[in-house]
């Protein structure tokens, strides 16, 4: 569907680690023309820019603590009522909780804007194991390469900068299962709630890009308002 032919088009990726949510917003943001919008890099961008918001999470975080709630909300604020937001976005990474729903709720609703679809990725737990443990990063440049899928072409280095890949920490197979659980904790209330809502569209990630791509289009044709 071409850019021009819908009004607007707000929306939320959820999934867990590894589940191929960020690989779906960049191609569904090229797709619809709408910025994906990642919490962790608009955060980091405030910091950068040393904005009054940036300043204080930057304090926060230099002290190893998590950032609150309401200071993220400001900056998400910030970033969606930019122009490149006023037909769309996707927001990969936010809400995680319930109660960052309710923020958001506030946020769009002082911006004169509602949620059209919550997309979320489904993936079996040992799948996700399987995919992180594989995954290699560039710690130059910041690729990302798959051992088993997406392999550099000489060995362990970077196709790029022909640095050796690393692992992340957060790759580890230990903290892969962590996150899952705390992911799955803190995340099926929010799938229940956003599926109360009718807005919610759950699918399987277990699949080709393109097939998921594909059932994501599919559904968003019927949400889309010319």
């Amino acid at each position: 569907m071409s850019p021009a032919t819908f009004r607007a088009l707000n929306l939320v990726l959820l999934g867990p680690p590894g589940s191929g949510k960020g690989t779906q917003a960049k191609i569904l943001a090229e797709r619809y023309g709408i910025p994906h919008i990642s919490t962790g890099d608009i955060l980091r961008e405030e910091v950068r820019n040393g904005t009054p918001l940036g300043k204080r999470a930057k304090e926060i975080m230099e002290r190893g603590d998590l950032v609150p709630d309401k200071l993220v909300a400001g900056i998400i604020l910030n970033r969606l009522d930019r122009d490149d937001c006023a037909r769309g976005f996707i927001l990969d990474g936010y809400p995680r909780t319930v109660e960052q729903a309710a923020i958001l709720d506030d946020i769009l609703g002082e911006l004169g804007r509602r949620l059209e679809r919550v997309i979320l990725i489904t993936v079996p737990d040992e799948v996700i194991v399987e995919r992180m443990a594989g995954r290699r990063s560039c710690p130059e440049c910041g690729r990302v390469y798959h051992m088993v899928s997406a392999p550099p072409k000489n060995d362990t280095l970077c196709d790029e900068c022909g640095v050796a890949l690393v692992q992340r920490p957060d790759d580890r197979e230990e903290v892969v299962l962590e996150r899952l659980r705390v992911y799955h904790e803190k995340t099926q209330p929010l799938e229940e709630l956003y599926r109360s809502r009718g807005i919610l569209l759950e699918v399987d990630g277990n699949q080709p890009v393109d097939t998921v791509t594909g059932v994501i289009v599919e559904a968003l044709a019927t949400t889309l308002q010319p």
